[in-house]
């Protein structure tokens, strides 16, 4: 029988939109009509992955209708804003949504000067990315060809005011918190800094206190989406296959409410970033469009009051409750 979490909410009432406040790595002025505030506090960023289909407007209504103060925008083909067109398409972006409200934290596209140099123009301070390592070459050697990409492009990211991203992922790709700094650590990280995403290091590299304090001096954004094995083959098998199952706060790899604690411990004041992915039932890649908003929901509410409450473990404000795309337990 198909699950479904449509009727899934806190028991409290959801807070009101966080104020924009200043972030690490932030150069930030006016986007359309919406001026930023100077309050402190941490803002919450969606990435835009699931909704290729949109326009702009309809965009930036979703988002705000959500809860989110802003967006890490893809720009990719098939999105909004691709990347032949990303000069006059981040100009376009930034001002249909800032009229909505809504800042553009980052973007997940390419790390040309021309992407690098839009980005400053339009005050978006992180281009993150994901690096693949080319097994065939061998790590030492993949890591050696990143860094003298990176290195080529200081002059334009010095000009610009950007920083490229770089996120641990899972499979062929720097997988861990210390993956990121073995690779970065040489960097100043106003040109390349780290997207910490906890998920991944629960499947795939170091506990949540651990992974944080590996990467902090260069972090710039933190994810915040939930990862666990799950078995593929029988239990009768000789030996186990597991596949990654993206799922909500509840059904989490690692605990939100602890590395919520460790960030606000450190007084982190950078972005939140949800990146929105979560495992079809069926298997087969992840939700897309409208069918991640129901778990999208649950988890802006639930990292709000996180950030919002004194993190006691003895007060727990969400019902326990199964979620379609966690699978059998």
């Amino acid at each position: 029988m198909r699950r479904t979490c449509d009727k899934i909410q806190p028991v409290w009432r959801r807070p009101a939109l966080a104020s924009i406040g200043p972030r690490r790595l932030r150069r930030r002025g006016r986007q359309g009509s919406y001026e930023m505030s100077a309050k402190p506090g941490n803002t919450f960023t969606v990435f835009t992955k699931p909704w290729p289909e949109p326009s702009l407007d309809e965009l930036a209504k979703l988002v705000r209708g959500l809860g989110f103060d802003g967006v890490e925008l893809t720009v990719r083909m098939g999105y909004q804003i691709e990347p032949a067109t990303v000069g006059k398409g981040l100009k376009e972006a930034s001002k249909v949504l800032g009229d909505h409200g809504v800042f553009i934290g980052s973007i997940a596209g390419p790390t040309d000067a021309t992407t690098i140099a839009a980005c400053g123009e339009n005050g978006i301070p992180i281009i993150r990315v994901c690096e693949g390592i080319d097994m065939s070459v061998g790590y030492a050697e993949s890591e050696k060809r990143i860094r003298a990409k990176y290195e080529s492009l200081i002059p334009a990211l010095d000009d610009a005011g950007v920083s490229i991203g770089v996120q641990n992922h899972s499979g062929a790709m720097i997988g861990s918190a210390i993956g990121i700094m073995h690779l970065i650590e040489g960097f100043d990280p106003k040109h390349v800094s780290a997207v910490l995403d906890p998920a991944h290091c629960a499947v795939d590299g170091e506990p949540e206190e651990m992974a944080l304090d590996i990467v902090w001096s260069h972090l710039s954004l933190v994810n915040f989406k939930s990862a666990s094995h799950r078995r593929t083959n029988r239990i009768t098998a000789l030996e186990a296959e597991w596949e990654i199952l993206w799922t909500t706060a509840q059904h989490s790899g690692y605990s939100w409410r602890k590395m919520v604690s460790l960030l606000k411990a450190r007084e982190y004041t950078g972005d939140i970033c949800l990146p929105a992915e979560y495992s079809k039932t069926s298997g087969g890649g992840q939700l897309m469009g409208d069918d991640v908003i129901p778990n999208l929901q649950y988890d802006i509410a639930y990292i709000k009051h996180l950030f919002e409450s004194g993190l006691s473990a003895e007060i727990e404000p969400f019902r326990m409750v199964n979620w379609e795309s966690t699978g059998e337990k």
